[in-house]
């Protein structure tokens, strides 16, 4: 009997995650990320200012 209930978590679990992405609107993935050379250069900026040698 301990043996099933170890199998009922990774259920329940899954369950839980399954109702909490149906609740918050996460049923179908977002679109693609179109611009992603203009997300990489912003995130180059961040990491030069982070590190401190950005100039300007």
């Amino acid at each position: 009997m301990s043996a099933l209930l170890w199998l009922l978590v990774p259920l329940s679990t899954g369950i839980a995650a399954s109702v909490w992405a149906w609740g918050t609107g996460r049923r179908t993935p977002g679109p693609p990320d179109i611009d992603t050379w203009q997300d990489l250069d912003r995130y180059q900026q961040l990491r030069a200012v982070m590190s401190g040698t950005a100039h300007r």
